[in-house]
């Protein structure tokens, strides 16, 4: 969005007027000009925050969930998902060579969505994205990252992937990226950002000059990323679910975590609230919490780790 430019100072008033500040100006004159620019800010919240707040909800498939996203037809997302793919396997090197790993992808991803299936299924609901699934493990070996496109796409890199030790780790990882999709995490964004730079324009308004304008668009980052934590902390609880319903010990998300920990450097990376992934040790506690909310009498026996 294009901020408005810098409202002109006030044409300063003959002496006669009166009301002269010490710094030459008309206080009058600067009153009015903050006044217009504090009722313009207003006005672009409120169309701002009304734009989004007035979007008819749309149910999600496989929630039963009501929620305000900007592409209302799974298929838009699907193909928004699949438009983007061959870019990000790109910047990655690649489809791994490494056959066995892609298997192995390929049969856990399958395992966390059959089990998907048979629970949605007791309940009348479906997996719109089901078809729309794919597992790719990427060629790069320096970057410790696995993510989700919207509608179906997943990928993991051979630097994360070689730092597991069990297969319940692959599936913890697995049911987040897919716990992203079927909460519609970027698609909701999308309708969210609309909002965010509403904000950042009117702070920039409010401010009348470039400062004011940063100070709106960090604003707006901040906004956006304490939104990107919570979907996190979302699509944690959905790894968590899924890997039990696929026959999974949950508690390997918190190896996942040690490992992804121990990748950042421990302790280091910027404050939290600037960042889009709450800290791994921050991750470990409300995972625990999940695992105690689902498994009020304990883990069942017999999971695969």
């Amino acid at each position: 969005m294009r901020l408005p430019s810098p409202f002109p100072f006030p044409q300063q008033r003959s002496r006669s007027s009166g009301g002269r500040s010490p710094f030459g100006g008309s206080s009058d004159g600067r009153s009015n000009g903050l006044k217009a620019r504090l009722l313009i800010a207003l006005a672009i919240v409120g169309f701002a925050v009304l734009s989004y707040y007035l979007k008819p909800g749309d149910m999600n498939e496989v929630t039963g969930e009501v929620e305000r996203v900007a592409l209302i037809d799974p298929e838009e997302e699907i193909q928004l998902g699949l438009q983007a793919a061959p870019e990000m396997v790109d910047m990655h090197g690649g489809q791994s060579r490494d056959r066995g790993g892609q298997q192995a992808v390929n049969i856990v991803g399958n395992q966390l969505l059959d089990a998907l299936d048979r629970d949605l299924k007791q309940h009348d609901r479906h997996n719109p994205y089901r078809d729309a699934f794919r597992f790719t493990l990427l060629a790069d070996p320096q970057t410790v990252n696995a993510f989700a496109l919207p509608g179906g796409p997943v990928f993991i890199t051979q630097a994360l992937y070689d730092k597991f030790t069990t297969k319940g780790q692959l599936a913890g990882v697995l049911g987040h990226e897919i716990g992203h999709v079927l909460s519609r995490h970027a698609n909701k964004q999308m309708a969210r950002q609309g909002m965010f730079q509403g904000i950042a324009g009117a702070v920039g308004v409010l401010g009348g000059d470039m400062n004011s304008a940063q100070m709106g668009q960090m604003v707006s980052s901040v906004l956006s990323t304490s939104y990107g934590r919570d979907a996190e902390l979302e699509s944690d609880k959905w790894g968590v679910r899924l890997m039990a319903m696929a026959g999974y010990d949950p508690r390997a998300m918190i190896d996942v975590m040690q490992i992804l920990d121990e990748a950042s450097g421990g302790a280091g990376g910027p404050p939290e609230f600037l960042s889009t992934h709450p800290k791994p040790a921050n991750r470990v506690e409300y995972i625990k919490r999940v695992i105690a909310e689902e498994f009020p009498n304990g883990v069942p026996e017999g999971l695969e780790k």
